[in-house]
């Protein structure tokens, strides 16, 4: 009689790769998804100051952004050395800033116009006599929502 012999020997199976660029693509498909662009560059230096007291914005949709500073080394040789406005991607005066909080606020949903906050970014070495400016121009067009965006730490520092 014959005998039978088992094959005890084990062959590791290779992993099936059909899968893996279908894998790939959607991993690639959800990052270009949730990726969200820097909007505007900073053509002003924009060192914040420290505070202690301070508040997260919940709701970055409601918020119109100033940005106040010295221009940065490429724009000083056109617009000199003194603290600037920078409105979206422009450096603009001060007579521009009530025009430019309107249109963004009309560009806004209609349930979150009387939420919008105006969110002051500017440099800790700038002078209060152009913040003072803006608020003025803010006041004109009924902006008086402010926001002044700090980094958190000691005031003693600045």
């Amino acid at each position: 009689m014959s005998k039978f012999k088992k094959n005890n020997v084990a062959k590791s199976q290779e992993i099936s790769t059909a899968s893996l660029p279908d894998i790939v693509f959607m991993l690639l498909f959800f990052f270009m998804t949730v990726t969200v662009m820097k909007e505007e560059a900073l053509k002003v230096e924009n060192i914040l100051p420290s505070a202690t007291e301070i508040k997260k914005m919940e709701h970055k949709d409601r918020i119109v952004y100033i940005y106040v500073g010295k221009p940065t080394q490429n724009y000083v040789h056109i617009v000199g050395e003194e603290p600037k406005i920078q409105l979206n991607d422009k450096l603009a005066n001060v007579s521009d800033v009530g025009p430019f909080v309107l249109a963004e606020i009309a560009k806004k949903p209609s349930h979150l116009r009387g939420f919008v906050t105006v969110a002051l970014k500017v440099d800790k070495k700038a002078n209060m006599g152009l913040i003072s400016d803006i608020k003025q121009e803010l006041r004109k067009v009924n902006a008086l929502k402010i926001n002044y965006i700090t980094y958190e730490g000691e005031e003693i520092a600045n």
